[in-house]
């Protein structure tokens, strides 16, 4: 007699376990999705990179104004190259240590020292931004590196009051409530006064310096750069917070009045280092942070 056959056999968790498993699968495919689209919609639409660069050192020198000459200027901090004075070149600030973050940034920064009766005073926030704003979107998006060697000279030193020509801005951290001025400002207890100075950034494409140690840079005009000076490079920001508040009568600058705040750079940075970043950050209108990557 014939065995009857078992019936088949219904493998139901096989097929519930290869179901949930090709769930699984879609949501670890969308998250992954949605993970590496993340960074596209997340880039701030700033163009800017920066460097911070801490006080490194006093000297009365300027190898701007007064090269070869040391002790020949008013004290001045600088910042960046550890090695800056008044034999100072491009060569000797590349050869140094910097202690700029980023490091490769061998850049010279420097301002007239601040005092608080009479006692000197350094800043503890030091940041240069580079900065792609001030001119219209067209002209940053053919703005230029800075050429190696450049030397720029903002502000005015020899200042008897402050006029409409003035670019220093003296302000107080976290206290909007104080205007912001020329001069210094009085700023509440505990609230650090800050220094904010913008630097020309039209180049004459020629000249590394000049006589005056100005006139081969100029200020946009009209949102473009003068025809005597077509060349759109990075404007540069400097901003310096100092560890003091109170009344201004106390404070007085190397040069003088708040109103003479000035600022000088020498431009060390690598040339391969300061194009990417321009073409990275700058052009595509893109915030970055001191590695020149999207902050």
């Amino acid at each position: 007699m014939d065995r009857a056959l078992p019936p088949p056999r219904i493998r139901r968790p096989r097929l519930r376990i290869a179901l949930m498993a090709g769930a699984l699968l879609s949501l670890v495919s969308s998250t992954l999705v949605a993970v590496t689209s993340q960074p596209a919609s997340a880039v701030v639409k700033v163009a800017e990179f920066l460097a911070d660069c801490p006080f490194s050192h006093r000297l009365p020198d300027d190898p701007i104004i007064f090269p070869g000459l040391p002790g020949a200027s008013h004290m001045h901090s600088f910042f960046g190259s550890t090695s800056t004075n008044a034999n100072s070149t491009v060569q000797s600030l590349t050869n140094a240590n910097s202690n700029c973050n980023p490091a490769v940034d061998k850049s010279a920064y420097w301002v007239p020292t601040l005092y608080k009766d009479n006692v000197p005073v350094e800043p503890v926030i030091t940041s240069f931004y580079y900065l792609g704003e001030g001119v219209r979107p067209d002209v940053t998006a053919r703005i230029q590196p800075f050429p190696f060697g450049l030397r720029i000279v903002a502000g005015n030193a020899k200042a008897t009051a402050p006029d409409a020509t003035t670019i220093s801005r003296w302000s107080c951290l976290h206290a909007g409530e104080v205007p912001p001025g020329k001069d210094f400002v009085n700023c509440p207890p505990g609230k650090m006064l800050e220094s904010y100075l913008d630097f020309p950034q039209c180049w004459n494409g020629r000249d590394l310096d000049s006589a005056d140690h100005k006139s081969h840079m100029a200020y946009p005009v009209n949102g473009d750069c003068p025809a005597s000076h077509p060349v759109p490079v990075p404007k540069l920001r400097q901003v310096l917070r100092y560890p003091v508040d109170g009344d201004p009568s106390h404070f007085r600058l190397a040069s003088g009045a708040g109103f003479t705040m000035h600022g000088d750079f020498f431009n060390a940075w690598p040339v391969a280092e300061l194009a990417r970043r321009v073409n990275d950050c700058i052009r595509p209108i893109i915030k970055c942070g001191p590695d020149g990557r999207p902050s």
